[in-house]
């Protein structure tokens, strides 16, 4: 393994285009502007070189010179790390794990439910995306206090919760006037030029974007 990522010089990253993980390890690398090869792999086309190097037959996977990682919030710590500035991550150690804390809560109460959308089981799809609007509905005061989640600055929750967000609509999760104070929160991370950078063509497609 470690000689086939010796192997490349410039950082490496192989992700689908539409799965929100993905997405927050390329909003992530958009964040930190670094120079990194990103491939795009779909189902069924994965590269011997992939298969060889990742042993979870999963398709996000980075590879930084002989270091090759799988998991997006493994990825995303390192990133951090590896690039400092600018910094997504607290420099203090209670905050810092009170960030994880909340990316741990994203993934279990939103990104837990996507599985049973994108199911052909309708009553799981129906019962997912109720469970979707009603968490997201429920966090959305949050946002009327801080610009970002539970902070005033940008950190590796919000490069968790834009992707998730970008998708509703492609979910069918249609969020009710309550939740005005979140849908404001994502215009704003809509906004960023790194949020605009790390969408692929089917992102893009997923809001009826057309690239010029």
């Amino acid at each position: 393994m470690a000689s086939i990522a010796n192997r490349r010089s410039v950082m490496v990253l192989y992700s689908d285009s539409i799965s929100p993980s993905g997405h927050c390890v390329r909003l992530v690398l958009g964040e930190k502007d670094i120079n990194v090869e990103i491939n795009y792999v779909e189902d069924g086309e994965r590269p011997e070189s992939l298969i060889e190097i990742n042993p979870y037959n999963s398709v996000l996977t980075l590879i930084d010179r002989d270091l090759v990682l799988y998991n997006e919030q493994i990825i995303m710590e390192y990133l951090d790390e590896r690039f400092p500035h600018p910094p997504l991550l607290p420099v203090d150690p209670v905050i810092r794990a009170g960030n994880r804390q909340l990316r741990f809560r994203v993934l279990k109460d939103l990104y837990s439910l996507i599985e049973d959308i994108e199911s052909s089981d309708s009553v799981k799809v129906c019962n997912a995306q109720k469970t979707m609007k009603d968490n997201l509905t429920a966090i959305a005061p949050a946002f009327m206090q801080k610009p970002y989640f539970m902070s005033d600055e940008y950190t590796l929750v919000d490069c968790c919760m834009a992707p998730l967000l970008w998708r509703l609509p492609e979910y069918g999760v249609k969020l009710p006037a309550a939740a005005r104070p979140l849908t404001e929160y994502a215009d704003r991370l809509f906004e960023r030029d790194a949020f605009q950078a790390s969408l692929s063509e089917a992102e893009k497609e997923m809001r009826g974007l057309v690239s010029t």
